[in-house]
């Protein structure tokens, strides 16, 4: 199985509007942190896209191209791609000069965004949520598999036997589509042959087995081979010593961005009774000691059989040097016994 990060490089808002001042340290924090991942033996860094103030990044594909400069083996992807209020023409060309870049090391996570500040930015109707997504993703799976592309839609003009260039360093750029639970974007990636990455942010995640079993039977009906067909996890994360000085050093920055976040979409606000309980041995939080980690980890790879696991540690305002330490303990601590455990695992079931 695959262990990596990801992150939206969560800041506060800049106190002096356009100055960018916050920005530029967070962004500055983020490249050590995706460095240190690659030293640390991890297998995939994802960068988020937002358009909001309480966000560094707003084009992934700027954030990995520097990246890519500064790794050696780790997997970049966005995290996501908000593919409905883009362009896929544009999206592949970015993400096909990072795979240059890299060495063949791009990745495509695509999705329709939480949030919808993107939407009226481009000039995008929220109407046209769901058909906007499904298009455009039809768009940019046909430019990753054709060099010349005849295409039309509803939502641009079409395209008329052209060439996209740069074509990528692999033979296709890997593109997964996300999800937070949503039936029809299982069913959607299933029937497209896609990889599915599940967002895994609250409640349990027993709750989301009905959900994968609805992708495991789609892809099937639509002919997937099953013994490659690839699921990936991703839930907020954090590691300590201890699970005590873990909480406490997570449960703040968490529940101010949860109850920021709250405020917008009318949510109650967060206890610390109930962010204990969401990090309980099957609470959606995996945040505690490594061994607590490495249990939270197997335990969902029993409910799920996934094949990579993403892990978003810098939630909110957490500072810098926990995040980092917190990444060399999942690298050092978690990550080879993690793999071990699934090997041996494998071996016991091909015994």
């Amino acid at each position: 199985m695959e262990l990596g990060l990801y992150t939206f490089a969560d800041m506060q808002p800049e106190q002096v509007a356009g100055k960018g001042v916050n920005a530029q340290q967070r962004i500055k924090e983020l490249m050590e942190e995706i460095e240190l991942a690659d030293q640390a033996g991890l297998d995939v860094f994802g960068v988020g896209e937002h358009h909001r103030p309480d966000y560094a990044i707003s084009s992934p594909a700027v954030i990995l191209g520097a990246a890519a400069m500064k790794t050696k083996h780790i997997k970049l992807t966005s995290a996501v791609t908000v593919l409905s209020s883009d362009d896929p023409v544009r999206v592949f060309q970015d993400f096909s000069t990072v795979d240059h870049l890299s060495g063949g090391r791009a990745e495509i996570m695509a999705g329709r965004g939480s949030f919808i500040e993107s939407f009226p930015l481009f000039g995008y109707n929220l109407d046209d949520y769901d058909e906007l997504f499904e298009e455009k993703l039809s768009l940019l799976l046909e430019l990753n598999k054709k060099e010349k592309i005849n295409w039309k839609g509803k939502h641009r003009k079409a395209i008329e036997n052209r060439g996209v260039y740069p074509r990528p360093l692999q033979p296709s750029i890997p593109i997964w589509v996300a999800a937070g639970g949503t039936p029809a974007s299982a069913i959607r990636a299933a029937n497209l042959k896609l990889p599915l990455a599940l967002a895994i942010i609250g409640g349990t995640p027993e709750q989301f087995v009905p959900f994968v079993k609805l992708y495991r039977d789609a892809a099937a009906k639509a002919g997937q081979d099953m013994s490659k067909l690839q699921l990936g996890i991703n839930s907020h994360v954090y590691l300590a010593e201890d699970s005590q000085k873990a909480g406490d050093e997570f449960y703040l920055s968490y529940a101010t961005m949860m109850n920021r976040i709250g405020q917008e979409r009318g949510w109650s606000p967060l206890s610390r009774r109930q962010f204990d309980y969401s990090r309980s041995a099957k609470g959606a939080l995996v945040v505690g000691s490594p061994q607590e980690v490495i249990d939270k980890i197997l335990y969902e790879h029993e409910l799920f059989g996934n094949t990579r696991f993403l892990a978003q540690m810098s939630v909110g305002h957490m500072p810098h040097k926990k995040i980092m330490h917190s990444i060399e303990l999942f690298g050092s601590k978690v990550a080879p016994v993690v793999r071990k455990e699934i090997e041996n695992g494998k071996l016991k079931l091909e015994n």
